[in-house]
C-alpha cells in the first residue's frame, strides 16, 4: 500500500509540474506574440487613441508642356477644425473667427456647441490671409490643416490630354489619371496628444510630418503647337456645326506626340459633373478612343505597300467605278477620270487605282502589311481607353472587300493608328511607339521616368518611302490637297472623304472629313491629321472642310519655328487671287470650263443636270492654289 501511494503521488508530482510547465509556455508564447509578433499594431492602435490626427494632403505634381509652361498645378487652401471639449467659451470663439471666414456668427456657435463628437470640420478651401488671420487670434481648440488643390492654368486648353481629378485629389482621366502614382504625391499629417475623451494635453508637444509634393511631368506637346490646333479644331466645329472636330500633331522620327486636340471640350477648372452626357462627351479623346473608315487618307498605306510589292501600272483607267466579284464599286467621281498614270491617280484620289492596286497585290500580303503598319492593335500611347480598330477576318475577305480596303472603305483604324503609320511612310518605314509624356522628375530634380524613342516595327523601304514623299508633295502642289498649300514650303498629304454608317448601312449625308499632311520643319518631320465628324451642308469633302486647317497650322508652325520660305522659279511669294465664278444653272461641262478658265481646280458631286450649290459664293476672292466645289440637282 506504501508503493501504491509513493508512486501515486510521484505521479501526480508530475503531472503538476507538467501542467505548471504548459501555462507558463502559453503565457510565456501568448506574452512572445504580443510584445514581438503583435507588439508593434498594438503599439500603432494605442497611439491612435491617444493622438488625434489631422492630414496634409500632399500637393499633386506640375504637369508642363515641352517648353516647360505649367499647364497644371496645386494651390494650397486651408481647413479649419475644431475640438469642442477644448472650447471654453463658445460666444467668444464664434465673435473672434466668424468674419474672417465669412459665416453667420449663429450658425458658427451653433456648429460648435455640437456634442458628443471630438472633431468638427468648421470651413474648407480658406485663403492664406484667413489662415494667418486665424493663427493670429490665438483660440484655443482650432485646428487648420492644409490642402492641395488642382488648377489648370488655360481652362479648356488640352482639356482631353491633362484630364482631372476628383475632390479627393486621385486623378480621373487623362494624364491625370494615367500617371497618377507619379503626380499624387506623399500626405503629411499633424499628431496632437488627447486624453480619452479627445482634450489636448497639458504636456503634449504636437509632431508635424511634412507632406512630399508630387514629381513633375512633362508633356511632349508644345503649347504653342497646341494652340495651333485647337484653334483649328474650334473653328472648323462651328464652321461647319459638325459633332466633332478633332487634330493630331506628331513628330514621324520620334512618335512624340506634339498636339492632341479634340472639340467639344470643357473648363478644366468648371468640371460639368452634373452633365454627365457632357462631361463624358468632352472627356473622351477620339484621336485614341474612337475608330472611323478613314477613306481616301488611306490610300497613302495602299500606296506605299504597291511600290513595296512592285505592283504599280504605268497606265490605268477610271469610267466611274469598277466590277469587282459582280458588284460594281464607285469611284467617286462618278463621270470618271479616264485614263491616267499612277502619279495622277493619287492626286485625283481615284479609287479605281487603289482597287487594281489592293487586288493586284492580294489579300494575304495586304494583312501582312496592315500588321506591319500596326493596324488591329494599339499603338501603346500613354493614354487610357486606346482602341485596337476593327478589321475583318482575313478568312473571310473577298474580292471586293479587298478592293474597298484599297481605298479605305470596309476597315476602321483610330486616328493615331493613322497618324503613326504615315509617320513611317515619310520617315523612312520605322513605325514608332506615339507618346505623350516624355520625363517625370522628382522635386531634388532626379529623373523617375523617362521616354526613349521606341521602334517597334518596320513598315516599307527608304527608297518607297522617298518615293511616297514626292507623290504626297505633288498632291498638294498639283491635285486634291491644294487647299492645304502654302507658298515656298514643301508640303505633302492626302485628303479623305469616308462615309459613315448606322446599322449597318450606308447614313445619306454623313461624312467624316479629313486630311493627313506632313511637312520639314528643321531637323524633323511633321505629320499632321484633321478630323470633321458630320460637318453640316454641301461642302463635305476633305480637300474643301479640313485640308485649309492643316494648311494654316503649317504656316503656324513656320512663323514659329522661324522657318522662311524658298520660292521657287514658277512660285511667286504672294497668292494670285480671282473671283468665283458664278456657276449657278450650269452645266457640269461648262462649270468645269468656267472655272478652269479662272485657273481653280474643283470638286463635285452629281452625275447630271444644272448647279445647284456652289462653294465659296459668286464673287469671293479664291486663291489660284485653291479647290472649289459645287453638286448638281
Amino acid at each position: 500500500m506504501d508503493k501504491i501511494s509513493q508512486f501515486s503521488t510521484k505521479k501526480k508530482l508530475i503531472i503538476s509540474v507538467v501542467l505548471l510547465v504548459f501555462i507558463f509556455a502559453l503565457l510565456f508564447g501568448r506574452l512572445f506574440y504580443l510584445q514581438v509578433i503583435w507588439g508593434e499594431t498594438l503599439q500603432y492602435r494605442a497611439y491612435d487613441q491617444w493622438t488625434r490626427e489631422l492630414p496634409f494632403r500632399a500637393e499633386r505634381g506640375d504637369i508642363v508642356d515641352a517648353n516647360g509652361i505649367v499647364l497644371a498645378k496645386s494651390a494650397t487652401s486651408y481647413t479649419l477644425y475644431a475640438r469642442p471639449n477644448e472650447m471654453k467659451n463658445i460666444n467668444y470663439i464664434a465673435d473672434s473667427i466668424a468674419d474672417i471666414i465669412d459665416m453667420d456668427r449663429d450658425k458658427l456657435a451653433e456648429k460648435l456647441s455640437k456634442k458628443g463628437v471630438s472633431e468638427i470640420t468648421v470651413a474648407k478651401n480658406l485663403t492664406k490671409n484667413q489662415m494667418l488671420s486665424l493663427i493670429a487670434t490665438d483660440v484655443q481648440g482650432l485646428y487648420l490643416t492644409a490642402n492641395s488643390d488642382r488648377y489648370y492654368a488655360y481652362g479648356n486648353f488640352l482639356t482631353q490630354v491633362l484630364g482631372f481629378t476628383n475632390s479627393d485629389g486621385v486623378g480621373q482621366s487623362g494624364v491625370e489619371m494615367y500617371y497618377d502614382s507619379y503626380l499624387k504625391g506623399v500626405d503629411g499629417a499633424s499628431y496632437t496628444q488627447t486624453d480619452l475623451i479627445g482634450r489636448k494635453l497639458s504636456s503634449n508637444v504636437t509632431t508635424y510630418v511634412d507632406s512630399i509634393k508630387g514629381m513633375t511631368t512633362n508633356l511632349t506637346i508644345d503649347y504653342y503647337m497646341q494652340n495651333f490646333a485647337q484653334k483649328a479644331v474650334q473653328d472648323a466645329q462651328k464652321t461647319y456645326n459638325s459633332n466633332s472636330a478633332s487634330c493630331i500633331i506628331m513628330s514621324a522620327n520620334t512618335g512624340a506626340v506634339l498636339a492632341m486636340a479634340s472639340a467639344p471640350t470643357y473648363d478644366l477648372n468648371d468640371i460639368p459633373r452634373d452633365d454627365m452626357e457632357l462631361l463624358l462627351k468632352g472627356s473622351r479623346n477620339l484621336l485614341v478612343t474612337d475608330v472611323y473608315e478613314p477613306g481616301s487618307t488611306f490610300k497613302i498605306l495602299t500606296s506605299a505597300i504597291g511600290i513595296e510589292q512592285n505592283a504599280i501600272k504605268k497606265s490605268y483607267y477610271c469610267g466611274g467605278g469598277s466590277v469587282v466579284d459582280g458588284q460594281r464599286i464607285k469611284c467617286w467621281r462618278s463621270i470618271g477620270h479616264g485614263s491616267q498614270d499612277f502619279r495622277k491617280g493619287i492626286q485625283n484620289s481615284c479609287n479605281c487605282v487603289f482597287m487594281d492596286i489592293a487586288l493586284s497585290v492580294g489579300k494575304d500580303t495586304m494583312y501582312d502589311y496592315f500588321s506591319k503598319f500596326g493596324l488591329g492593335q494599339k499603338t501603346g500611347v500613354d493614354v487610357s481607353g486606346e482602341a485596337k480598330g476593327i478589321m475583318l477576318n482575313p478568312e473571310r475577305v473577298q474580292n471586293v472587300d479587298i478592293a474597298r480596303i484599297g481605298f479605305g472603305q470596309a476597315i476602321a483604324v483610330t486616328p493615331i493608328q493613322l497618324a503613326s503609320a504615315v509617320c513611317s511612310v515619310v520617315n523612312g518605314g520605322k513605325l514608332y511607339q506615339p507618346y505623350v509624356v516624355g520625363s517625370i522628375e522628382d522635386g531634388k530634380g532626379n529623373t523617375a521616368y523617362s521616354h526613349i524613342p521606341k521602334v517597334i516595327g518596320k513598315t516599307v523601304s527608304p527608297d518607297t518611302s522617298s518615293q511616297m514623299k514626292d507623290y504626297l508633295y505633288s498632291v498638294v502642289s498639283e491635285g486634291s490637297g491644294k487647299n492645304a498649300y502654302v507658298a515656298g514650303y514643301n508640303i505633302g498629304g492626302k485628303t479623305g472623304t469616308a462615309q459613315k454608317y448606322e446599322n449597318g448601312a450606308i447614313a445619306r449625308g454623313k461624312y467624316i472629313s479629313s486630311f493627313i499632311g506632313f511637312t520639314d520643319v528643321g531637323d524633323d518631320t511633321l505629320v499632321c491629321l484633321m478630323l470633321v465628324d458630320e460637318p453640316q451642308g454641301y461642302a463635305y469633302y476633305g480637300s474643301i472642310v479640313a485640308a485649309p486647317y492643316v494648311g494654316k497650322i503649317f504656316s503656324n508652325i513656320y512663323a514659329y519655328k522661324n522657318i522662311r520660305p524658298t520660292y521657287g522659279d514658277d512660285e511667286g511669294a504672294g497668292y494670285t487671287e480671282v473671283p468665283m465664278p458664278d456657276i449657278l444653272g450650269m452645266s457640269i461641262a461648262d462649270a468645269s470650263v468656267a472655272l478652269k478658265k479662272a485657273g481653280l481646280d474643283y470638286e463635285f458631286a452629281g452625275e447630271g443636270g444644272k448647279v445647284t450649290y456652289q462653294f465659296p459664293v459668286a464673287g469671293q476672292k479664291v486663291r489660284t492654289t485653291s479647290v472649289v466645289y459645287f453638286s448638281t440637282e
